[in-house]
């Protein structure tokens, strides 16, 4: 398959981001006193990604932001055996009109849900009592960056309540893990905005290939899709004339986080083997 300018470019940014935190030493300085230091793997330097990051992004005129590594592979290594093995139990839920053309959802366990019993009406408290300092460290990445997502003359910086450090204060609406494998309707989560545009914003963390229930050659999709694609940014002349945002293909890895504003449109790509597993956040900032 040809890839894209955009994706090229993305993978580019992908390799330098990379770089950038290998080089960036670590102190005992943290994003903020909530952050655990060995959850997020460069506590000096994330905020300074986020910020460069977002400046990027606005350029191009687009409405989310990648970043490799942010979330420490090795603590998710030490998150993700329990998971795999005993917490991770997936409910069936069904969307009124589907979601992504899938009107049952049968790979996700769900953690948090919304108020009104949406999706579904019995949450994991297991699974989000063994997940939350990774959940509490998520919503302090994404205040700070819906922050500076948000900076600089948008109309929503002076709509939305701050905390002390001037950050937009956040609350989970749902939260939920989602186990990809090759079968039909389990292999991907195709063209969608989160919440069906209703909810201020998300993070999809990656997790690890998992390695605990079966060996990782057998569980691996590695060259076998997997990622996730943006529609965001400048609008561009396809190759059959119809004009739309860019196409940005991400090849993520365990421990790669993004944030997503707003009805941004975009997938994760299909897998036709292994597993691929994702943890997935929606947000509501207070107003």
């Amino acid at each position: 398959m040809t890839m894209s300018i955009a994706s090229q470019e993305a993978v580019e940014d992908t390799a330098k981001q990379r770089q950038e935190d290998s080089d960036i030493k670590r102190n005992n300085v943290e994003l903020n006193e909530n952050v655990v230091s060995s959850i997020v793997s460069n506590p000096v330097g994330i905020t300074k990604q986020i910020i460069k990051g977002v400046v990027r992004a606005k350029l191009n005129k687009r409405r989310h932001l990648v970043i490799p590594g942010a979330i420490s592979p090795n603590y998710l290594d030490h998150l993700m055996p329990s998971i795999v093995t005993d917490l991770f139990q997936p409910q069936t839920v069904t969307y009124n009109g589907g979601v992504a053309n899938i009107k049952q959802w049968k790979i996700s366990c769900y953690l948090e849900v919304m108020e009104s019993g949406i999706p579904c009406t019995n949450p994991h408290e297991g699974l989000k009592s063994h997940c939350r300092e990774l959940l509490d460290t998520c919503n302090n990445l994404f205040a700070s960056w819906y922050r500076q997502q948000h900076a600089c003359n948008d109309k929503t910086t002076s709509s939305y309540k701050v905390d002390e450090e001037g950050n937009p204060i956040v609350s989970r609406l749902m939260t939920f893990i989602t186990r990809y494998t090759p079968a039909p309707d389990e292999n991907a989560l195709l063209k969608h905005v989160d919440g069906a545009g209703k909810v201020d914003g998300s993070v999809v963390v990656a997790l690890p290939i998992d390695r605990w229930t079966a060996s990782e050659e057998e569980n691996s999709f590695e060259g076998h899709g997997g990622g996730l694609t943006f529609w965001d940014g400048r609008t561009k002349r396809s190759a059959n004339g119809t004009r739309g945002p860019e196409e940005i293909v991400y090849d993520t890895r365990s421990g790669d986080i993004a944030f997503i504003d707003r009805a941004v449109w975009h997938q994760a790509n299909p897998i036709t083997r292994g597993t691929r597993w994702a943890l997935v956040i929606f947000y509501k900032v207070e107003r």
